[in-house]
């Protein structure tokens, strides 16, 4: 089993409601490796019912996001995977970060936004994401959330599906 590196900006950063996902060791290997910075701009928006934080795939757009770097198994990047419904929801894509420790450049895996309807760019873009912050969006855990609401077709602006 091989490792590889992961950027974590919103949900699954210490401190954050799905943190565990990185930390249940039945989910697989996943370490730490320290805080990082995107090396392009991006808008970082919370959006949805549920406040969800969403990485849009427009670079150049927005601020440098700070997240964390962990290097996972591949048994911890297929359940990252489930969590974020990759490949229906987000891509995942190889970009470059500089960490914050001392600058150096580490490319890892980030889970993206590409399709979006355009209005979420008028939303406000955030450097940091805290599910308890200023902006007052509470994130709401997937176990509260109603089954019947589509946050795809909110975001993405069509029903969502599986099928590609």
């Amino acid at each position: 089993m091989g490792t590889q590196n992961v950027f974590v900006y919103g949900t699954l950063k210490k401190g954050e409601p799905n943190q565990h996902w990185l930390t249940n060791e039945s989910h697989g290997f996943a370490k730490y490796l320290g805080n990082a910075t995107t090396s392009e701009k991006y808008p970082l928006v919370i959006a949805s019912r549920y406040n969800i934080p969403f990485l849009l795939d427009k670079q150049g757009t927005g601020q440098f996001v700070t997240g964390e770097i962990y290097e996972v198994d591949d048994k911890m990047l297929q359940n990252l995977d489930v969590l974020e419904d990759y490949p229906s929801w987000y891509v995942r894509e190889r970009r470059m970060f500089k960490f914050s420790h001392d600058q150096s450049n580490v490319e890892a895996w980030v889970y993206l936004l590409q399709t979006y309807k355009e209005s979420l760019l008028e939303l406000p873009f955030l450097q940091d994401y805290k599910s308890q912050g200023m902006h007052g969006l509470k994130y709401c855990e997937p176990e509260k959330r109603d089954e019947a609401y589509d946050a795809c077709s909110d975001v993405q602006g069509y029903p969502h599906t599986d099928e590609k």
